[in-house]
């Protein structure tokens, strides 16, 4: 118990460290939102229509700043209060638009406010993870930002409309699973099939489902030894 107490109060010295480390990464993710989001967009909208190119826009952001932020976790953090923190910042940058009424167009939709769900997860994988091996939360926001992302891109281009069809369930799993297998054996790939069914289903937000119930599963057979400290 103390050294779990330890893991979530770090020295002060740490977390400022941490923040000095989190600075460009932050600048990065503004960047993916602001710019290359837009780019994407207006990319795929003069060529599929507006739709498709939000569709887009999301899934740029879910992989160039979720998933590389992502990966980048275990290499440039030091304790898990920051990047959560981070993360929970930007949840509640891009939940202000809807309060306001003025919307990020471009990849916003007024009828969902699932880039705030995908936000929080990231947090809470992080924070729910870090004592254990961090890696058990970066895999999971592996699968809704790289495997999701792949998924939406397919459907994008081949559905011309955001639909849960089987062709992006396929990318997903094609994605996911060899990373589960190199990060976790047997395991990460089971995870990588469970994580498919759950985003293809949709009964619960995916960006809610897919890294949290990711995340428990790794937790659990980490626990039970299945896969390696």
């Amino acid at each position: 118990m103390s050294g779990l107490l330890g893991v979530y109060t770090p020295p002060l010295g740490l977390v400022l460290s941490d923040v000095a480390r989190s600075l460009p990464l932050a600048l990065w993710v503004l960047f993916v939102v602001h710019v290359l989001s837009r780019w994407s967009y207006e990319w795929a909208a003069a060529r599929w229509g507006r739709g498709v190119g939000v569709y887009f826009a999301r899934k740029v952001i879910h992989m160039a700043a979720g998933g590389l932020v992502a990966l980048l976790v275990p290499f440039v953090f030091q304790e898990p209060l920051v990047p959560a923190l981070l993360g929970v910042a930007l949840a509640a940058y891009v939940y202000l638009p809807h309060r306001t009424g003025r919307l990020y167009d471009w990849f916003q939709d007024p009828s969902n406010i699932s880039e705030v769900y995908y936000c929080l997860a990231w947090a809470v994988a992080v924070l729910a993870a870090w004592p254990f091996n961090v890696w058990l939360a970066v895999y999971p926001l592996f699968l809704m930002s790289f495997g999701d992302g792949v998924t939406g891109i397919i459907r994008g281009i081949r559905q011309r409309r955001r639909v849960k069809s089987w062709d992006g369930s396929i990318g997903f799993f094609a994605v996911s699973a060899p990373v589960g297998y190199l990060l976790f054996g047997a395991v990460g790939a089971l995870v990588a099939a469970v994580a498919t069914l759950l985003e293809k289903a949709g009964v619960v937000d995916d960006n809610i489902s897919v890294p949290l119930a990711s995340l428990a599963l790794l937790l659990a057979a980490h626990a039970a030894g299945l896969i390696p400290a």
